[in-house]
């Protein structure tokens, strides 16, 4: 059912945790189906220095959150802004279609992060 990238990323996820202040947390949710994902940020020299998170949802929704901190790091503000689905979907070997919403719950964490300020 799922793609072997995405299972080794649920099984094995990179960058768990939280980050203390000065880094940035954000936190969303998919009200649809109650996935929550807080993404932590720490931010040196105009580029995202650390990341960290956590989810509280589904398979697909954690091997996102990982494939993520994975993305993030090293990006800058204005790589940030360029975060699409898609990359996610590519990240962990395409996505089933029950499960694009893992996605969307990552793309909202990424403009959630650029509201805040650094």
């Amino acid at each position: 059912m799922y793609p072997p990238r995405l299972i080794e990323h649920f099984q094995n996820p990179r960058n768990v945790g939280e980050l203390a202040p000065p880094a940035i947390t954000v936190e969303v949710a998919n009200p649809a189906c109650g996935d929550i994902l807080r993404l932590s940020v720490r931010f040196a020299d105009g580029r995202a220095a650390e990341v960290r998170y956590k989810v509280r949802g589904c398979t697909a929704s954690i091997a996102a959150g990982s494939a993520l901190t994975e993305w993030i790091a090293g990006k800058t503000r204005g790589e940030l802004a360029a975060f699409d689905t898609a990359l996610i979907d590519e990240a962990v070997g395409g996505l089933p279609a029950a499960s694009k919403h893992a996605a969307v719950l990552c793309a909202d964490g990424v403009k959630k992060l650029l509201e805040m300020k650094i």
